[in-house]
């Protein structure tokens, strides 16, 4: 009999991935990897989209506010960014533009003649007086809003109301191989972290807190978090 192929989308799916049964293909045995179902599994991904669609229907006048006014300097309302979710597989997270237009490059430039800028954006992957951002663009950041078009994310399913914050590509080595962890669930609109003092803490303390939240996941602990964030966005802890 020929021996078993396992196969997978990428390296992350099989760090995450369970056996699936054997099938045949073209006379050949063959073993798929399936992906491992993310913390919460059926039950916590209908609650995110029934919340998800409650807010959304709720807030809509205020999302087509706020397209309005970013919209003012000519340039699109939403930026998507390629964001890791569960198994490690890439989704385009959806945020309210804050940024100028030419931002990838005005960054390299800051980072290239600027020290204290590099070192602070090396060891947390944000700067506390990011050049970037516009006047409208900090309102946002400080309030959280910029968030708010993530709603449509987690109705689609790529993330959930709670969980670890979406990471890109570049912070995987910071996680190293708790990032296993990460993998098991889908990123959070809030989370563990942003209740904890989101950038007023060290990027270790950020793993720890998603490698926790993992660990130790509840309904009832997603209910306290959603809780928490209340007063987390008002009184603008660790927003920058």
């Amino acid at each position: 009999m020929p021996p078993s192929i396992l196969t997978a989308d990428n390296h992350s799916d099989v760090l995450t991935a369970r056996m699936a049964p054997l099938t045949n293909v073209a006379g050949h045995a063959k073993r798929t990897l399936e992906p491992a179902r993310p913390v919460g599994g059926l039950g916590k991904l209908l609650m995110d989209r029934c919340g998800a669609a409650v807010l959304l229907l709720l807030l809509a006048p205020l999302f087509l506010l706020v397209m309005l006014l970013i919209r003012r300097d000519g340039g699109a309302a939403l930026f998507r960014h390629q964001r890791l979710g569960a198994n490690g597989r890439m989704f385009p997270c959806l945020k309210f533009r804050t940024m100028v237009s030419d931002a990838d490059k005005m960054l390299e430039h800051l980072l290239a003649n600027d020290l204290a800028a590099a070192a602070e954006w090396h060891a947390t992957q944000k700067l506390r007086r990011d050049p970037r951002v516009t006047n409208m663009g900090q309102f946002l950041r400080k309030t959280s809003l910029d968030e708010l078009p993530q709603l449509i994310n987690v109705l689609k399913g790529d993330m959930s109301l709670v969980g670890p914050r979406p990471i890109v590509g570049a912070e995987i080595a910071r996680y190293g191989s708790k990032i296993h962890q990460y993998y098991r669930a889908r990123p959070g609109l809030t989370g563990l972290w942003q209740v904890s003092g989101r950038s007023d803490t060290s990027y270790v303390q950020r793993v720890e807190l998603d490698v926790r939240y993992v660990a130790t996941w509840t309904f009832w602990g997603d209910i306290v978090i959603v809780l928490k964030t209340i007063p987390a966005v008002l009184l603008h802890k660790g927003a920058i």
